[in-house]
């Protein structure tokens, strides 16, 4: 029998698990993925490990046991299958570079990488949503093709500085997180908040302004709670995968 110490670190790896694949069934519930590109990950309690999803499932397939555990130097240590070489190098130099990305979510959910698209691609502080965003957005506005080595992980780290959220010039985001509940649910409210302004901005009038300090002053309230409601927002979400797709966390 294992060690208190070892069986607590099991518990936690397979909390991790079960948390990650709720987060890609969820995905696939709000339209968030993308045939089986995309990847989302969470570093285990080590600090050296982390979870990726395997390439070549769909995110509707994606089950706590088939997730990956990868070390920082991309060999597998458990699971089978193979990963996508470019969700190796934006997850573990985006985990290695910032303290507060314990979960990282890339996506090319639509409206979101819509506003990607446009050259005053950004995200407006003129709704109720997007001022949970409020100085938190970083914008890469290179675009450099796939990420296929350390140099373009390491640019992407840079940029995204220590914000929460980085838009990708003519590609998509990623929202890091210190927990899978964190992230997920930014992801979730990044997404709303953009697709009522690609709504704004097709009927075409002039956006109403939210006055500077009630920007700020908004944004403290709801980064204040944001722990609290994105833990009770994502397990009211894990209780209708466990009611209806159980699979997930087999």
């Amino acid at each position: 029998m294992g060690s208190v110490s070892e069986l607590s670190t099991t518990a936690l790896e397979r909390a991790a698990r079960i948390d990650l694949a709720a987060a890609f069934r969820l995905a696939v519930r709000f339209d968030l993925h993308e045939g089986v590109c995309n990847h989302f990950s969470v570093m285990l309690a080590d600090g050296h490990t982390f979870l990726l999803n395997r390439y070549g499932l769909h995110w509707g397939e994606v089950t706590a046991s088939n997730l990956l555990a990868l070390d920082a130097a991309g060999r597998i240590v458990a699971g089978d299958g193979e990963y996508e070489k470019t969700a190796f190098w934006i997850h573990s130099r985006i985990h290695r570079g910032h303290a507060n990305s314990a979960c990282v979510l890339h996506t090319h959910m639509p409206y979101a990488t819509a506003l990607t698209l446009l050259d005053d691609g950004r995200l407006e502080m003129v709704e109720q949503n997007a001022l949970r965003f409020h100085n938190d957005i970083a914008y890469d506005d290179e675009y450099n093709g796939l990420v296929v080595d350390e140099a373009e992980g390491d640019r992407l780290a840079r940029v995204l500085g220590g914000k929460r959220v980085l838009f990708l010039a003519n590609h998509g985001v990623i929202v890091v997180g210190p927990t899978v509940a964190e992230a997920f649910d930014l992801l979730y409210y990044l997404e709303r908040a953009c697709r009522l302004q690609v709504l704004a901005r097709m009927m075409g009038g002039k956006r109403r302004a939210v006055r500077p300090e009630i920007v700020e002053r908004t944004y403290r309230l709801l980064r204040a709670d944001a722990p609290q409601y994105a833990g009770a927002h994502f397990s009211a979400l894990k209780r209708l995968l466990d009611r209806e797709e159980p699979a997930y966390a087999r």
